[in-house]
């Protein structure tokens, strides 16, 4: 990635010198079809660009962006440039400014194979071409010439050449006028917010309509769009549902109405990540059309992610932070908000179930990391941005504004964000800018708050301390708060401590409740003393602070006999994620989690923490059972999950997701179950094998040399869709043979043919955890291949290379010590790569003390 990063400090310059009045972009596409450049050199299109902006120092120098194969002219004020002498590849010189400026840039850009800039996908069920852009942080200069950054708003206007039966949509309305589609001028957006989508897409229409406070009427054209091949498992009702009830909401709430004009949202393939908040034309991963049989957590990730983005059409596309270092101002809001708003809106109103569950365990992790950072965080440059996308802006972040809600109330909060709309629409902002509405509307100095938990690093710990009389009754309930030696910050936190028991009939009950302000090492529930004693403290009942929950003894003995008694379902949720917190840190062996997950996972009512109980489980066994108990926790976890697949509810999503998960840990034990499942030998009541959970099946035959490339080759042309390609790519790089694994090895690392989703996909297969002895000699490939990797290739390829293929596996000392070795000898890499590096790194120690722990646990 040479040339391409952009500072922190270049931007701010840049901001104050020059002031962008607008942009008209003009692509030709119709080269996506037919065939391409010839003589290896990347597939082009024709991008001509005009921008008009204003310099405060005439006189000055400046510079735009555009990464291009090649410029054909650059025309400054009147004069043409030599673009070989003013263009280095990612940028335009530009001398001698003027008070007033425009610069019309006509350059080839190349359409790209790894979702980043305007992605080209060739759909190998019928040979369709589809294209999409996406440009977080900084790829829309791979598309058309621009000044990259946040803070240069602009309105744009787009026009498209594309092939006569494409239809092509971008962030304004559009209409095919002489062959060429011509859109409407946006309002003020960033760079990085705009979009284009061009081919044969199947699309569907709605509307929505509302009656304003002012009495006039909002209507919002509303579309979703995916590829022609993915038409009949598209159920685009629902998803107008959850937008027409996200639209409600939001403007129930925000008292703004939604400033874009039309609302289409596109489920496009190959995409790196979940969606994104383009204004007027969302982008979304198409694996959220479901092809196959799926549970209702599914479902709800999906109406989370169409509401997280619908948020962002506020909190970041009307008012956008300044530069990156306050992105949390647009994702810890938006993370928030979906949650919020499918609790407030939908039909899943268990959202903040999943919220406690899944989200936060993703910021836990990352918040214990050694690249953990503020919320605020210190981006000096766009490599550092695009690692920050990660689960302290987004989910710690969220978690943070959930006990801000229950510190200022929700009116002050709501009302604090209303303010902050009108005050800043069409602009940029800083900390500050929120702090200070929040602070109007509650009438709370928000600096100490912000100072606690936005601009310091780390997670709490809160364990409760419990002292009985001489009756039995509490004598005084405490809660400790502790720290890392790394982050040593203890913080305020609003918590609600529950006090559970057993009933008559053996169920957990809550039977008190006292909320409280923990600050300090130990504050004491004066509210509590006197209530019978507990069999089980919750400290972070109803998960209102971001904490990691501990328990004292008692409550830990009680969770060991009767988890799958506790009725109320987020406290369940609230345990089992503290219960897995301690299994990370050590402090509970990994085989005790495995063995609760087998006791009471199969009374888990809650199909989302059933799910995340097997992804846990799964992860205990690969990465923190001591290794001579691997076998047996496989043993264990292919019976049990056997015997939880066939006690199932018939056609149940329980059982559907018992299915799965014995697929993923079943050990040679199963394998025979797994074919006759595949070839119809043997059933399961009410279980159909779809094509989803065929290749589900698959993998592990794979993996185990059950299955090879004659088989999978057969269920491809059973499948041979886009869909049927990745998981069948996935499946080869799984087979048990070094001939396989040298394959995907070079097709990922030395060579740049496969798109993203193959890379992924490849990536996915090769690194099995029954195959530790057949991957060892990669760990010394890898360390000599990373900094080249990462020189050469796209952000996002070096991302998934320097993370999926760590030696992870490679579970020792020698493997810290080589990781250690290069982190030394490479003290001068790209900051980016390093962090990745070092976050690998930690999460490999992380399991080996993990499996000290396990070793020193009895034999179970």
């Amino acid at each position: 990635m040479p040339g391409e990063n952009l500072s922190r400090d270049e931007a701010r310059e840049r901001a104050a010198l020059l002031a962008v009045d607008g942009y008209e972009v003009s692509l030709d596409v119709r080269s996506a079809l037919g065939e391409g450049d010839g003589d290896g050199a990347p597939r082009t299109f024709r991008s001509v660009t005009t921008i008009r902006f204003r310099c405060a120092e005439p006189g000055a120098s400046s510079f735009a962006d555009l990464i291009a194969p090649s410029v054909t002219s650059v025309s400054l004020n009147g004069r043409d440039l030599d673009p070989s002498e003013v263009f280095d590849g990612s940028r335009i010189a530009l001398e001698d400014l003027a008070a007033e400026n425009e610069l019309v840039v006509d350059a080839r850009c190349a359409y790209s194979r790894t979702g980043e800039g305007l992605h080209r996908f060739v759909d190998p069920e019928d040979g369709e071409v589809y294209l999409y852009t996406q440009y977080e942080p900084a790829d829309s200069r791979r598309v058309f010439a621009n000044f990259e950054q946040p803070d240069l708003k602009a309105p744009f206007r787009f026009e498209v050449r594309a092939p006569e039966q494409w239809t092509v949509w971008s962030n304004g309305a559009g209409e095919l006028t002489d062959g060429v589609w011509r859109f409407a001028e946006t309002k003020p957006i960033s760079t990085y917010i705009t979009c284009v989508v061009a081919g044969p897409y199947h699309y569907v229409t709605d509307s929505y309509t509302r009656e304003l406070p002012d009495g006039g009427r909002l209507e919002i054209p509303l579309g979703a769009m995916c590829r022609k091949g993915l038409a009949p498992h598209f159920d685009a009702d629902d998803v107008f549902l959850i937008t027409k009830q996200g639209l409600d909401f939001f403007h129930d709430h925000f008292d703004y109405p939604y400033p874009f004009g039309k609302y289409d949202q596109a489920f496009v393939p190959e995409y790196n990540l979940g969606a994104m908040e383009n204004p007027g034309l969302v982008t979304f991963r198409e694996e959220y059309i479901f092809r196959g049989k799926v549970t209702r957590a599914s479902y709800e990730g999906r109406a989370n992610t169409i509401l997280h983005e619908m948020a962002h059409m506020w909190f970041g596309d009307l008012v956008t932070m300044e530069w990156w270092d306050d992105l949390w101002l647009k994702e810890s809001f938006a993370d928030f908000m979906g949650a919020f708003a499918n609790v407030g809106a939908t039909r899943f109103k268990d959202a903040w179930i999943t919220f406690a569950n899944r989200r936060k365990a993703w910021a836990y992790r990352a918040d214990q990391l050694p690249s953990t950072h503020p919320i605020t965080a210190d981006i000096r440059d766009l490599e550092d941005a695009k690692l920050n996308f990660d689960g302290i802006t987004y989910a710690k972040g969220a978690s943070v504004l959930k006990q801000l809600v229950a510190y200022v109330g929700q009116d002050a909060f709501l009302e604090g964000a209303r303010r902050y709309f009108k005050r800043h629409a069409y602009g940029n902002t800083r900390l500050g800018d929120l702090l200070a509405v929040l602070e109007e509307t509650s009438g709370r100095d928000m600096g100490a708050w912000a100072r606690s938990w936005l601009q310091t690093a780390g997670v709490n710990a809160l364990t409760p301390q419990v002292l009985l009389d001489a009756e039995g009754r509490i004598d005084e309930l405490a809660v400790l708060q502790e720290a890392a030696e790394s982050h040593p910050e203890l913080r305020p936190h609003r918590v609600a401590v529950g006090l559970y028991r057993r009933d008559a009939d053996g169920t957990l009950q809550r039977y008190a409740r006292a909320e409280a302000d923990v600050d300090g090492p130990r504050t004491v529930v004066a509210e509590l003393a006197g209530a019978e004693a507990p069999d089980l403290v919750l400290v972070n009942d109803d998960d209102l602070t971001y904490c990691k929950t501990r328990f004292d003894e008692t409550s830990l003995a009680t969770l060991r006999e009767a988890l799958g008694e506790l009725t109320d379902p987020l406290a369940r949720a609230l345990c089992w994620s503290a219960l897995w917190n301690m299994t990370r840190d050590a402090l509970l062996p990994a085989r005790e989690f495995i063995g609760l997950v087998l006791r009471f996972g199969g009374r888990e009512s809650d199909i989302g923490v059933l799910q995340m109980l097997h992804a846990w489980a799964d992860s205990a066994l690969t990465h923190y059972v001591a290794p001579e108990w691997r076998e047996r926790g496989a043993r264990l976890l292919t019976e049990g999950a056997s015997e939880q697949l066939y006690a199932a509810g018939p056609g149940s999503e329980q059982q559907l997701a018992w299915a799965r998960f014995f697929a993923r840990v079943t050990d040679e034990r199963g394998l025979e179950l797994l074919s006759g499942l595949l070839d119809g030998k043997a059933t399961v009541e009410g279980l159909v094998v779809d094509q989803e959970l065929r290749w589900a099946f698959l993998e592990p035959l794979a993996a185990h040399g059950v299955v090879g490339e004659s088989e999978l080759a057969d269920e491809l042309a059973r499948d041979d869709t886009a869909s049927g390609k990745r998981h069948q790519v996935r499946c080869l790089a799984a087979r048990p043979s070094e001939a396989v694994k040298a394959q995907a090895w070079a097709q990922v690392v030395e060579s740049d043919a496969l798109s993203n989703a193959l890379v992924e996909a490849t990536i996915g297969g090769f690194a099995q955890a029954s195959q530790r002895e057949l991957l060892a000699p990669y760990t010394e490939k890898y360390f000599a291949a990373i900094d080249r990797v990462w020189r050469e290739r796209s952000i996002q390829i070096g991302m998934d290379v320097v993370r999926g293929l760590f030696p992870a596996l490679q579970q020792s000392r020698a493997t810290l010590d080589a990781t250690d070795a290069w982190l030394a000898a490479h003290e001068d890499a790209a900051p980016a790569l390093r962090r990745l590096v070092l976050e690998s790194r930690d999460d490999l120690a992380r399991a080996l003390r993990a499996q000290e722990c396990d070793a020193a646990a009895s034999t179970g």
